[in-house]
């Protein structure tokens, strides 16, 4: 598993409840009878529907939020990360000069 992927899972898997409570079908069922109690349970049905599309969309906008942060988290990281690698390769090219100088030195001493 990528090592940017597990803090994204981490965010998000406390919502998963939610999401899938959301997701379950909850609405009244229609049963065969007065047409008049029909048009009643499809009207219920339909305001059932419309309060499980506003609230999916709340949980829409939180997961949005919450990706924007993970995604700000990494850049974040992924630029840290970045000026320490090069930093590291400023000390390694110092060192690998400072070596060739001691090199350098060692081998004219030994030819004198």
């Amino acid at each position: 598993m990528p090592s940017w992927l597990w803090p994204a899972v981490k965010l998000i898997l406390p919502h998963v409840g939610n999401i899938v409570a959301a997701a379950k079908p909850a609405f009244t069922k229609l049963r065969n009878g007065d047409p008049a109690e029909q048009d009643r349970v499809v009207e219920q049905q339909i305001a059932e529907l419309q309060a499980a599309a506003s609230q999916n969309a709340m949980h829409i906008k939180e997961l949005a939020e919450q990706l924007r942060l993970t995604v700000a988290a990494l850049e974040k990281g992924a630029a840290e990360t970045e000026a320490r690698i090069r930093r590291a390769n400023t000390y390694a090219l110092a060192a690998a000069l400072l070596s060739l100088a001691a090199l350098a030195i060692a081998f004219f001493d030994l030819l004198r």
